[in-house]
């Protein structure tokens, strides 16, 4: 079926896409207040999809229910934090050994091309949100080689994190992160899933390492601040 005749979305999955891209974007952070009224009316939808895409949005644990502030995006506390970088790194080390299991040569070659890219922005000294995605394009372009639910369980980690506040952002961080890159490459071009899984998994929580050594990268946990971007009483 071309994207023609595909059937059209229903309201509340075209607002559940819409909050996942906002999401996803840093329009909707961590610890705001999700008011169905105003997301209403910004995406021209009546509260009831709305709301219906908040309790799908609850039921994965991206938004959470409080008595005094109704639905807000979960944030992220130090110990959330830690144990996110933890489970990445075990799923995501885990991935790169199937990825390797599966992998063809089109497929390396994709990975290579990635980590080009990545690389040349870096040594350009590209802004922070563009080296972040570059980064997350080579991470999946790895993870291709897996399956659809081993790349949806990483996704889901992956978005618990702001998209604003990024490693990239610090060009020392960076260019460690690079290098770790380096390590990962070599394993995959070996074919050496033990030894891929192993740079991954490194790879990973050095990042979490980084960034407790900064205070503007650090999980500092629950803020309250409203959907518009207003401080919430």
């Amino acid at each position: 079926m071309s994207e023609m005749d595909a059937p059209p979305k229903s309201r509340t999955t075209y607002v559940l896409d819409r909050l996942k891209a906002d999401l996803e974007q840093g329009v909707i952070n961590p610890g705001d207040q999700l008011r169905q009224t105003a997301i209403a009316k910004r995406y021209g939808v009546s509260p009831t999809p709305v709301r219906e895409a908040l309790r799908i949005l609850a039921a994965d644990g991206t938004v959470e229910y409080t008595s005094h502030r109704g639905a807000t995006v979960r944030d992220v506390t130090p110990e959330m934090a830690r144990d996110l970088y933890r489970m990445r790194a075990e799923l995501e080390g885990l991935a790169c050994e199937v990825a390797v299991e599966r992998m063809t040569d089109e497929g390396y070659e994709a990975v290579v091309a990635a980590n080009d890219r990545l690389v040349a922005a870096t040594a350009d000294s590209a802004d922070p949100a563009t080296l972040s995605v570059l980064n997350k394009d080579l991470h999946f372009a790895i993870y291709e080689s897996t399956s659809s639910v081993m790349i949806e369980g990483i996704a889901l980690l992956w978005a618990r994190f702001k998209p604003s506040v990024t490693l990239w952002g610090v060009s020392e961080f960076s260019r460690a992160l690079d290098h770790d890159h380096v390590a990962i490459l070599e394993a995959l071009a070996r074919r050496d899933g033990p030894a891929a899984r192993a740079a991954m998994h490194d790879h990973i929580m050095h990042a979490w390492e980084l960034r407790q050594t900064s205070a503007e990268l650090r999980a500092t946990g629950p803020r309250s601040t409203d959907v518009s971007g207003s401080e919430a009483s």
